[in-house]
């Protein structure tokens, strides 16, 4: 394409980050409890909390391929163009990356390593930092590297061949399968989940509907006027899978946890994959009726929450882990489940505090935080003839 062609905003996907991240911190401010309540009549209430949600990062993944795709296909693809590209990426993501690495590597240093030799440390940083190993969260943004690499080659493929985009959701599906069962029955690569090749399924899909979204964007609008047979059909069929295959999968993990029962850890990946896969475009449709439907009182905090994403995700895992160097001591078990409920309330405000004051008023916050809104400018009063106009 010669020309660029300006694309209209989607503020809706601001609500979808919003979604996307507290999938995340319920994942993450449950997980100990997955493992550590066991015993407890409440099992069942965390493993699905843990298991349910665990829709956060392969909707964070698709999300990124969808915006890229959607505001780089239309463009002339040249030097310019990947470059610019390439920087942003650098400035927004690999510079944060790096800096949160450095922090969580010395503060477990700290708590855990202090009498490791320096030339040791340094050495096993290194070899953390490039694998995405600093502290357990930070593996997302060592996928989406991976994915950035080569995001150019696969747009040039797209534009090249236009007539592969219609097929980007199958060959997704296939190049993420055949790497999950050529790697169980075959190389068999430590910390699969760090690779992109198990994700590549959100990142075709992003592809597709990057590409595709002004003509299949009413698919998403649930409402009386686009509610055609077919469609509502489709509705109800997508929604159907989500829940389906989502308690599917919350309940082989809790046969499994409980040493109940156990299976082929390709039924595992199959539940996984359907059910984060078909609630990434629920999530969507959840979001247009919110933005359309939604009262202010919710729908104005999902969107700054949606704004900040990136930073909490970057910064939430720091606040937990202070808070489970203090659990309560007590064998009270109403006080056990209140910590931990608790766990997500601290992780998630003190995330939202800390972020949110920081792109309001710490100058180059996105150093830190990545790319994060811009504070909006004071008014300031204007004296005209002795009056105050405000």
């Amino acid at each position: 394409m010669s020309q660029t062609l300006k694309r209209e905003r989607i503020p809706e996907l601001n609500l979808v980050r919003a979604m996307a991240i507290i999938g995340v911190l319920f994942v993450h401010s449950t997980s100990n409890a997955s493992l550590e309540m066991t015993n407890s009549n409440y099992y069942w209430l965390y493993n699905f909390v843990n298991i349910f949600m665990k829709y956060g990062t392969p909707t964070f993944i698709f999300l990124s391929s969808f915006v890229l795709f959607y505001n780089y296909y239309t463009r002339p693809l040249d030097k310019k163009l990947v470059t610019n590209f390439y920087k942003k990426r650098f400035v927004y993501i690999l510079l944060p990356y790096f800096l949160f690495s450095i922090m969580y590597y010395v503060y477990l240093h700290y708590l855990h390593y202090q009498g490791r030799p320096f030339n040791e440390s340094l050495i096993t940083f290194i070899e953390k930092l490039f694998t995405g190993k600093a502290y357990t969260h930070l593996y997302f943004v060592f996928i989406n590297m991976q994915f950035y690499l080569i995001f150019p080659l696969v747009l040039w493929l797209l534009k090249k061949y236009p007539s592969v985009v219609k097929w980007s959701i199958p060959i997704g599906l296939l190049i993420q399968w055949a790497f999950i069962v050529s790697n169980k029955y075959g190389f068999q690569v430590p910390n699969k989940g760090s690779w992109a090749f198990s994700y590549f399924s959100y990142f075709m899909l992003g592809a597709f509907m990057g590409v595709y979204f002004p003509q299949i964007k009413q698919w998403f609008v649930i409402s009386r006027a686009n509610a055609t047979k077919v469609r509502v059909i489709s509705w109800i069929l997508l929604w159907v899978v989500w829940i389906t295959a989502g308690l599917a999968h919350v309940y082989i993990y809790y046969l499994l946890r409980l040493k109940i029962a156990t299976y082929n850890t390709l039924w595992y990946e199959l539940f996984w994959n359907v059910h984060t896969y078909a609630c990434a475009l629920v999530i969507i449709q959840i979001a247009y009726l919110l933005y359309r439907k939604g009262p202010a009182l919710i729908v104005k905090p999902l969107n700054r929450l949606g704004a900040l994403s990136f930073g909490i995700y970057l910064i939430h895992p720091f606040f937990l882990l202070f808070y489970r160097e203090h659990p309560p001591q007590t064998g009270v078990s109403w006080l056990i489940h209140l910590w931990y409920a608790a766990g997500f309330g601290v992780a998630l405000i003190a995330s939202w505090i800390v972020v949110g004051l920081a792109a309001r008023f710490l100058p180059h916050a996105w150093i830190i935080f990545g790319n994060l809104p811009k504070p909006k400018p004071r008014l300031v009063p204007q004296q005209h003839s002795g009056q105050v106009d405000v």
